[in-house]
């Protein structure tokens, strides 16, 4: 009886094994996508050889990292045109990234946390920013904050429009093996006479994406107009004004990358341009290089750059390609595991990007005079769902990671200039304008109060080129928010401590405002500005929320409402991360700045920059200028009065861990000098 029960049982093992292969043959199935191989360019010690801490030696190492993506793939199917790939093969679309990466020797002496950076077009700042020395710590590691905390540290090309740095490698499209064309469109305002511009995105005197080039220049949709200002009246320029050609050798030649102009693109004018394209390039697979590259890096039993932890960390652009990426849904791995297990994505405001659609142009951003009407401020805005009042449209920013269950740790962190030029306050208001919006307990919004979208030079100094404004710049440093942030964060994913709490203005407290009640004081020689940037209800075409823009320019419906920090009497926010320098305050912080007459348009703002207007240094000063505000010898006894003030911000700051304590040397350090520069006669 045992034999006979033994062998139906092995009968009917059999029988159930051969119906789960006729499933596997039969049933549509997920093919995964993968890192298929990593090619190491190079591989050199830093500092030669010197040991950074516990972490002990780091080293450097570039090279190439190949994914291939299965179109059948669940997991891709919203990358635009990826079955329309050229080099579709055997159902799988390859494409590569460059990257470096710094890292322990010894993968074991880390602290098992990777820090994965999105480059700014093609560059990588992070390491520069927060440790203060080379950007790859080539010739200088700065400080080797970083190193020495064990951290490993990737940047990875995902642009592929990136002029020079680290790009991304995507094939191009085509339907049934016909080239696919479409309307592109530009635009630009310059800071000098110019006889040719050209067609890629330029922005602060250099090519910040590539172009497209011209399919045919005689197509009658090729379009070139002027305005003054993004909401002005476009005047087209007739055809017998301009031509697709560029300056060579001294002689005008026909070109398929420049627009040339009779008399010149002059200073503070914004020009727009639409012209034919051809060959999109598949730009949506560099959501899927993130993804498949920080898999690989906990996963891959032989991963070049192991890691368990990844977190991913964008500035500006980049900030905005990994709300994207979230939004799209890349945070899950072919294996529906989760990708990246923290996102720091920096002065990214309320955007998202041209990063997956037909035609894509990653570096596209959305400034004051410049990228206007792109699809980068574009709704959902916050991270859980909101219903859009005038069109009933529903979603969150987080929607497709709740279901998939694979919702990071998240910063968004911003600075005061995303309210005025990155529509930043949508992230945490319904979109009616009228009230607070719940957050998730996943993630943090913090508001760095006084600092510009990077960083000014320190002494404080005005922009040049196209960012020349009419006031200084701000020169809050941010490295210090960094340090605790990747620390907090850090803290959070690994054992479950939870960061600060939330920080921003809110409408709830009266510090956050409509636009038309903000008043700043009438400080001698500051000019009032006339506006804050708006994010509009944008229609580029009937399929263009699945990633095909026919319309060009789009169609530009109501704005969403628009609202900033309340300010106090001397201009400076209310609200926020405020270091001593807006507590114990020496100058004005005012959250815009005007472009320069000698640039054009000087109404209109410069883009990521604030205003820093010092105090008056004696009352006799203030009255002979009729500054509405206190002077400094009005505030502070001497000296020692304003450190001790500065000294007991600062370490408030520090016991709520905004700032690390090993860094209150170093503040107290600056805030010796901004007072010996405020003071000095």
């Amino acid at each position: 009886m045992l034999f006979f029960a033994a062998m139906n049982a092995m009968k009917l093992i059999r029988s159930l094994g051969f119906l789960l292969v006729l499933a596997w043959l039969v049933l549509p199935r997920s093919l995964p996508a993968k890192v298929t191989h990593v090619e190491v360019i190079s591989r050199t010690d830093i500092a030669n050889g010197q040991s950074f801490g516990d972490a002990g030696p780091y080293e450097r190492i570039t090279g190439r990292v190949y994914i291939s993506l299965a179109i059948a793939d669940e997991h891709n199917r919203r990358i635009v045109d990826l079955a329309n790939a050229v080099n579709l093969k055997n159902g799988d679309v390859e494409f590569s990234a460059d990257f470096v990466a710094i890292q322990p020797k010894d993968p074991i002496k880390g602290n098992g946390s990777m820090i994965l950076e999105s480059p700014n077009r093609g560059h990588s700042a992070i390491l520069r920013i927060v440790d203060g020395g080379d950007w790859n710590a080539e010739h200088d590691a700065g400080d080797a904050w970083l190193l020495r905390k064990g951290f490993t540290f990737v940047s990875l090309g995902w642009q592929w429009d990136a002029s020079d740095g680290f790009k991304l490698y995507a094939p191009i499209a085509k339907e049934n093996g016909k080239t696919i064309t479409g309307l592109l469109r530009g635009d630009l305002m310059l800071s000098k006479r110019m006889d040719e511009i050209p067609l890629g995105h330029f922005t602060d005197g250099r090519i910040g994406g590539v172009e497209y080039p011209v399919a045919n220049p005689d197509d009658p949709r090729n379009v070139l107009t002027v305005r003054d200002w993004r909401e002005g009246e476009r005047i087209t320029i007739p055809h017998d004004q301009w031509r697709f050609a560029h300056t060579v050798d001294g002689k005008l030649r026909p070109s398929n990358r420049y627009i040339h102009l009779n008399g010149g693109f002059q200073p503070g004018k914004l020009y727009e341009y639409v012209y034919l394209a051809a060959d999109p390039v598949i730009a949506g697979g560099s959501f899927a290089m993130f993804r498949d590259f920080a898999s690989y890096a906990k996963h891959g039993p032989k991963a070049v750059t192991p890691a368990q932890r990844v977190y991913g960390e964008g500035i500006s652009q980049n900030g905005r390609f990994l709300r994207d990426l979230l939004y799209q849904g890349f945070n899950a791995d072919e294996q529906d595991r989760i990708a990246l297990d923290g996102v720091l994505a920096h002065v990214a405001g309320a955007g998202r990007g041209s990063f997956n659609y037909r035609f894509a142009q990653p570096s596209r951003d959305a400034q004051p005079t410049s990228s206007v009407f792109f699809p980068t401020d574009i709704f959902p805005f916050t991270d859980q769902p909101e219903t859009d009042p005038l069109t009933g449209e529903t979603g969150g920013l987080l929607d497709v990671a709740v279901k998939q269950d694979v919702v990071p740790k998240i910063f968004f962190s911003n600075t005061s200039y995303e309210y005025w030029g990155r529509v930043c306050a949508l992230i945490h208001v319904t979109p009616d304008g009228l009230h607070d919006a719940e957050i998730s307990p996943n993630v943090r919004i913090y508001h760095f109060t006084g600092l510009q979208h990077f960083s000014g030079y320190f002494p404080p100094a005005k922009g040049s080129g196209d960012l020349d404004g009419q006031q200084v710049e701000s020169s809050l440093p941010v490295r210090y928010f960094w340090r605790a942030m990747i620390v907090n964060m850090d803290a959070w994913v690994r054992s479950g401590t939870a960061p600060p709490d939330s920080s921003y203005p809110k409408i709830a407290d009266g510090t956050l405002i409509p636009f038309e009640k903000y008043n700043p004081p009438a400080i001698p020689g500051l000019h009032r500005q006339h506006e804050a940037t708006a994010a509009y209800r944008i229609d580029f075409g009937p399929n263009w929320r699945d990633g095909f823009l026919s319309v060009q320019p789009p169609k530009v419906g109501q704005a969403f409402p628009v609202l900033v920090p309340a300010i106090d009497a001397d201009g400076n926010e209310r609200d926020g991360v405020r270091l001593p320098e807006i507590t114990v305050p020496l100058a004005s912080y005012l959250s815009w700045n005007l472009r320069d007459p000698s640039i054009g348009a000087p109404k209109e703002r410069v883009p990521f920059e604030l205003s820093f207007v010092p105090f008056p240094k004696t009352e006799a000063d203030r009255q002979r200028t009729r500054d509405p505000r206190r002077s400094i010898a009005d505030r502070y006894e001497d000296h020692e009065d304003y450190l001790v003030r500065f000294t007991n911000a600062l370490d408030k700051l520090i016991q709520q861990r905004w700032i690390l304590p090993e860094d209150r040397s170093a503040m107290i350090e600056r805030g010796e000098q901004e007072w010996n520069l405020a003071t000095a006669r």
